[in-house]
C-alpha cells in the first residue's frame, strides 16, 4: 500500500483494523484460523453488520477496504475463489445532496472570538486561518513543515493525499497568522512541523487536534459545532458567490476530479433560480 499506492500510515492502519476484524470474525470456524473456506455470504453478513453502525461514507470505505484485502488473499493463494468481487457495493448518491456549508459571517465569528495572545490562542488563531482561507485539510495543516512556506514568493506547499504537493498563494492576512505563531509562542524545538503541541513534551500536532480548534472556536462564538471540513466547504461557496468558476475553486481545493468540485455548484442557490424552469402546469413565479 506504501510504496505502490502511496496510502498515509493512517490510511493503512484503517485497512489493517478492517482486515483484522474481518478476518476475527468471518474466518474463524471452531477457534480454527480456516480463511480458505470464506464465502461471499461471510462478506455479506460482514458489511451488514458495519451498516448498521457506520454513515454511508465509512460503509463504502469498508467496502473498499474489503475488496483490497480480498484480491490480496487471492494474489497470495490463501482464498481459491476471487471474492474480491463479490463484495457489494454501498448505496450513496454522489450528487444526492446539498453539500453542508455555513454563511462567510459565520467563519468570520469563529476567527474574530479565537484568542489572539497565549501559545494555544495564537497556534489556534494561524490553524484557523489556513482551514478558512486556503481551504486546508486536517492532516495536511499537521503535515504542514517550515521549508514548506516560501516567504520570498508569498507561497506555501500543501502535502495533500497520495503524496501530492501542491503549491498556493499565501494571503496577507495567513501570513501575519504564521509569522506572529512562529515567532511568538511556539515551542523553540529542531522540529521542522510548523504547528506543535503546547504541553510539553512538545511534539508536532496530530491531525485530529484541528478539529479540536475548530470546536472550541464554536463554542467561544455560539455557534453550532461544526468540523474543519465544513470550513472548506464554506471557502467554496464563498468563492462561488464571489464569481470565481469551478476550475479556479477545484484548485484551490486541490480536487483531482471536476466532477468533485462540481458538487458546490448546487449550493449557488440565486444562479440556480435564473436557470430554474417553472413545474410543469404552474405558473411561473
Amino acid at each position: 500500500m506504501e510504496s505502490e499506492r502511496g496510502l498515509s500510515a493512517s490510511t493503512m492502519l484503517r485497512y489493517g483494523n478492517t482486515a483484522r476484524r474481518f478476518l476475527a470474525e468471518q474466518a474463524v470456524t471452531d477457534g480454527q484460523f480456516t480463511p480458505d473456506s470464506l464465502t461471499g455470504a461471510d462478506l455479506n453478513a460482514f458489511l451488514l453488520r458495519e451498516c448498521a453502525r457506520v454513515s454511508a461514507g465509512s460503509a463504502k470505505g469498508r467496502v473498499a477496504e474489503l475488496r483490497s484485502l480480498m484480491r490480496f488473499l487471492h494474489l497470495q493463494g490463501v482464498t481459491p475463489m476471487k471474492l474480491g468481487g463479490a463484495v457489494p457495493p454501498v448505496g450513496g448518491w454522489r450528487f444526492a445532496s446539498v453539500p453542508p456549508t455555513m454563511a462567510a459571517g459565520d467563519v468570520q465569528r469563529l476567527l474574530d472570538h479565537t484568542p489572539r495572545h497565549g501559545t494555544v490562542g495564537v497556534r489556534d488563531y494561524a490553524i484557523l486561518m489556513l482551514v478558512a482561507r486556503l481551504g486546508l485539510r486536517s492532516i495536511e495543516v499537521a503535515r504542514l513543515l517550515l521549508d514548506d512556506i516560501d516567504w520570498r514568493c508569498g507561497e506555501i506547499v500543501v502535502r495533500g493525499k497520495g503524496r501530492r504537493e501542491d503549491r498556493l498563494p499565501l494571503p496577507a492576512d495567513v501570513g501575519e497568522a504564521l509569522v506572529t505563531y512562529l515567532t511568538g509562542p511556539r515551542p523553540r524545538l529542531d522540529a521542522r512541523h510548523v504547528f506543535l503541541t503546547c504541553k510539553a513534551p512538545h511534539s508536532p500536532i496530530r491531525a485530529d487536534l484541528v478539529g479540536d480548534v475548530v470546536e472550541r472556536a464554536c463554542r467561544r462564538a455560539g455557534t453550532l459545532k461544526v468540523g474543519p471540513h465544513r470550513l472548506r466547504h464554506a471557502l467554496a461557496a464563498d468563492m462561488l458567490r464571489h464569481g470565481a468558476g469551478l476550475t479556479a475553486i477545484g484548485q484551490v481545493l486541490r480536487h483531482q476530479d471536476l466532477a468533485t468540485t462540481a458538487l458546490y455548484a448546487k449550493v449557488d442557490f440565486t444562479a440556480l433560480r435564473a436557470v430554474a424552469q417553472p413545474w410543469p402546469g404552474t405558473e411561473a413565479a
